[in-house]
């Protein structure tokens, strides 16, 4: 594969020759365009920057430490619930404990056991980037993307409602989100060469499969769990949930094809697609393999109970069979498994950096001080005020507990006795939890996932940050409206 620079170089193919670029990752050279938005940054915007995910990331450790000096020690007592197969609290029980305040050095401490907190996400990240890495040498896929540019000529921009909708479908069944950092070279490589920037790569990713995750009627690590912990029946409600669900991607990708459309250039190089093989027999074969493997995966996590360990395994299984079927042989799978793993490191320490803030938190046992904190006043607020505050303090509190499915164990069965308390529908108060909870991933940097796809996409915390709050207070907005239309009609 060569590639053609605006000067009239060539660059040669990509095993003989690397790029050094930040977006190079699992052996795809993908050359960054130039955003045409960071010329309108005001002074302001350019004096201001984000600081770099792990000083960022170290800062919200230390911070947590710090909130341990400050706020009381509690906790409540928990019980095994053989419904959801988890540990929930028992409301009424919340009672002081001995402080248990974390120190510096402790709080450093924490990033290791953050890390082997983390570690079935961690290696599940590196073995499907290994898997991807092993698809990329194939070649499978470069050409795989080739065909697919051709065949959009002139018609880049439905690339965009069709890429986002199948994210979101991923959010909406199986609450995707670590799974799409290996394939981030994809999206670069795709993106780039319909002249989109790697920020529209997130945006139609990432972004989209925050929002479907959170507005899913059928999500079982959101709405699933929640439902099961409320006792409200499983996929009821969902008729009002897929209006909402509708609305919000229909919003969402409005946002990304007006933005892809204004930043949108003609790429910084020129690529020729004609010395590209069309996609063989073999490639198809390839394709069917990584389709079939995304199958099983929701196969086995909506019916078999999967979790991250067997999905490492299959993923890792595919790589083998794609190296085996793609003809690399033992050696060049196993060079091409290294090369993936090289690139996902960095993303996969960003997930353990983000789960150890949670780490000094829990030490500090001050978790549950906070959770009683933020709820407990809402009972003195009218209905509707108190609904729309329990979405709120769900954002807050998404911020030290970036897991879905841990907050909704630890807030339901305390927010459920008080929603009945309140005359509060529980199928509210679930939808409550849902749009504070789930949107917050599109804004926390304490969400591991999101910070290493930006990562491994090269986009910058704070470029994210600037175009995606305001559409995240936007969808907030639409969150309240379904929370207020529910407590009119009555729903439950």
């Amino acid at each position: 594969m060569s590639l053609l620079l605006g000067d009239g170089r060539c660059l040669g193919d990509h095993k003989k020759s690397r790029i050094q670029s930040q977006r190079q990752y699992g052996g795809t050279a993908v050359i960054p365009l130039p955003s045409q938005e960071e010329g309108s940054l005001s002074e302001s915007q350019r004096r201001f920057r984000f600081p770099h995910t792990l000083t960022l990331l170290t800062a919200f450790i230390l911070f947590a430490a710090a909130l341990s000096y400050i706020i009381p020690s509690g906790q409540y007592d928990r019980r095994d619930d053989p419904v959801t197969g988890r540990s929930v609290v028992i409301p009424g029980t919340y009672h002081e404990v001995e402080p248990n305040p974390v120190g510096f050095f402790d709080a450093i401490v924490a990033i290791p056991r953050g890390m082997l907190a983390a570690g079935d996400v961690v290696f599940l990240v590196f073995l499907i980037g290994g898997a991807f890495s092993v698809f990329d040498a194939t070649g499978a896929l470069r050409r795989g993307i080739a065909w697919l540019v051709q065949r959009l000529d002139g018609r880049e921009i439905l690339a965009i409602p069709v890429v986002t909708l199948a994210f979101a479908t991923g959010g909406i069944v199986q609450n995707l989100q670590e799974e799409i950092i290996a394939l981030v070279p994809a999206l670069l490589l795709f993106t780039g060469r319909l002249g989109y920037t790697p920020m529209t790569a997130v945006l139609v990713s990432a972004g989209a499969a925050f929002v479907g995750s959170a507005f899913s009627p059928i999500n079982p690590f959101q709405v699933g769990i929640a439902q099961k912990v409320s006792d409200v029946p499983l996929l009821s409600g969902s008729g009002f949930r897929l209006i909402f669900l509708a609305l919000a991607l229909g919003l969402w990708i409005w946002w990304i094809m007006r933005y892809a459309a204004r930043t949108r250039s003609e790429p910084q190089v020129t690529i020729s697609l004609e010395f590209e093989d069309p996609p063989s027999r073999r490639d198809g074969a390839l394709f069917a393999i990584v389709g079939a493997t995304f199958g099983m995966v929701v196969f086995g996590l909506l019916r078999l109970g999967w979790g991250f360990d067997q999905l490492s395994a299959l993923f890792f299984i595919m790589g083998v069979i794609v190296g085996i079927v793609g003809r690399l042989g033992v050696t060049g799978t196993a060079e091409a498994y290294v090369e993936g793993f090289r690139a996902m490191a960095f993303a996969a320490l960003l997930i353990g950096f983000a789960r150890s803030i949670y780490v000094v938190l829990d030490e500090g046992v001050i978790i549950d001080t906070i959770v009683r904190g933020l709820f407990i006043p809402l009972e003195h607020l009218p209905l509707a005020l108190s609904a729309l505050g329990m979405s709120v303090a769900q954002a807050v509190l998404h911020v030290p507990v970036p897991s879905v499915s841990g907050q909704a164990v630890l807030t339901l069965p305390v927010l459920i006795p008080l929603s009945d308390l309140l005359g509060l529908s529980r199928q509210v108060t679930i939808l409550a939890y849902q749009f504070g909870a789930g949107l917050c991933d599109l804004v926390t940097p304490t969400n591991g996932a999101l910070m290493a796809i930006l990562a491994a996409s090269s986009v910058s915390f704070g470029e994210w940050f600037r175009f995606v709050f305001p559409r995240y207070l936007m969808l907030m907005a639409l969150g309240g409206l379904a929370i207020t239309l529910a407590i009119a009609i009555g729903y439950s």
